[in-house]
């Protein structure tokens, strides 16, 4: 099995010997290898990007080297960036334990870590989807971690289920009968695996995550100290079989980008449209525009975050659709997919482009 030394070994080979002095970028390459300011592919998979003290900090999924980066041997990877071009490494965030009694021991599995930053309290929060070790994908919990800093090191909190013991809102009397879904999972709360998170314009946290055996997509509403849970979750998207979900606000309404569930294989993205997180949210097909190809792979990508921008000199919105091409066999390999959101007939639009700049937005 390969560690972090040899993976990055590995993405030397790649690309020669890293210099300190790399090239600056002054464009995106979406699904070209991303160098750091190391001149070593980015590290960062399934992944989110906060923006504080005048830089973006990435966070996401270090992968090894073969199908044993599947599963998390090294953690949360973080970087930051002034221009979303160029990034520096910032290090591990978040490192898994080498004791195997720990929640977070080295073969577990640590998908799409998100981080926001409390106003409240000045903490980052980080969010991620949380396997066990030697439990496959049969634990399906969230877990969260905090940390002074923005790069950390960020402090394991816990993990466990959403919203134990808790109907969803607006779920009619009839609809909690025994046998249902919902009411299997109720004691010990819902399933969390695709994960992440979004802040509304009124300070409120939402973690939105596919449940129920990937059958629906939930919204939960985070405490005011976001470090769990306060009791209030909707099925946002019932029996959709949706995950991957990316969501942002613009025009006065909430949008959000998801995936059907084909595992590691892409399949054309999706898009719905709500007046509240809480719904409910009406589908709109598939926002992208190319050929037969890109429109049923979604570019080779899946969704896994969308950032935000302030918007144009006019008002405009100015978004990036963020994915990862997943590269199973040989995980450390996974490319990175951004592309600007366009707007068409008042809905968000994806095109492919190989190349762009921000001012393109």
């Amino acid at each position: 099995m390969m560690g972090a030394a040899g993976s990055t070994a590995c993405w030397r080979g790649a690309l020669g010997a890293a210099s300190a002095a790399f090239p600056k970028l002054d464009a995106f390459h979406p699904g070209a290898i991303w160098p750091d300011d190391r001149g070593v592919p980015i590290n960062a998979h399934g992944g989110g990007v906060l923006h504080h003290g005048g830089r973006y900090w990435w966070f996401g999924e270090h992968k090894i080297a073969g199908e044993a980066g599947n599963r998390a041997h090294v953690g949360v990877h973080c970087y930051s960036s002034r221009d979303l071009y160029n990034w520096r490494d910032e290090g591990i965030a978040l490192a898994v334990s080498s004791d195997p009694t720990s929640l977070i021991a080295d073969d577990c599995v640590i998908e799409r870590p998100k981080v926001i930053r409390n106003p409240r309290t000045g903490m980052f929060v980080m969010w991620f989807h949380l396997e066990l070790r030697g439990q496959d994908y049969s634990a399906a919990r969230a877990g969260v971690a905090v940390s002074h800093s923005p790069a950390g090191p960020y402090r394991f909190l816990g993990t466990g289920r959403v919203d134990p013991g808790r109907w969803p809102v607006g779920m009619s009397d009839a609809d909690r009968r025994p046998g249902s879904i919902v009411a299997r999972d109720l004691a010990g709360g819902q399933m969390s695996r695709d994960m992440t998170l979004f802040v509304d314009d009124d300070g409120t946290a939402y973690h939105l995550f596919s449940s129920e055996d990937n059958r629906t997509l939930d919204a939960a509403v985070l405490r005011p100290d976001w470090l769990g849970h306060d009791g209030r979750y909707a099925r946002i998207l019932p029996e959709g079989r949706n995950e991957a979900p990316a969501i942002f606000k613009a025009r006065g309404r909430y949008w959000l980008f998801a995936s059907g569930t084909t595992g590691w294989d892409p399949n054309p993205a999706r898009l719905y449209v709500a007046e509240r997180v809480f719904g409910p949210w009406r589908a709109l097909g598939n926002p992208v525009r190319g050929t037969p190809e890109q429109v049923a792979t979604t570019f080779g990508g899946q969704s896994s975050f969308v950032l935000s921008l302030p918007p144009g000199r006019d008002g405009h919105p100015r978004a990036i659709f963020m994915a990862d091409r997943w590269q199973p066999k040989n995980a450390i390999d996974g490319r990175y997919v951004w592309l600007p959101i366009a707007w068409e007939n008042d809905q968000p639009v994806l095109r492919w482009h190989e190349s762009w700049t921000l001012d393109q937005l």
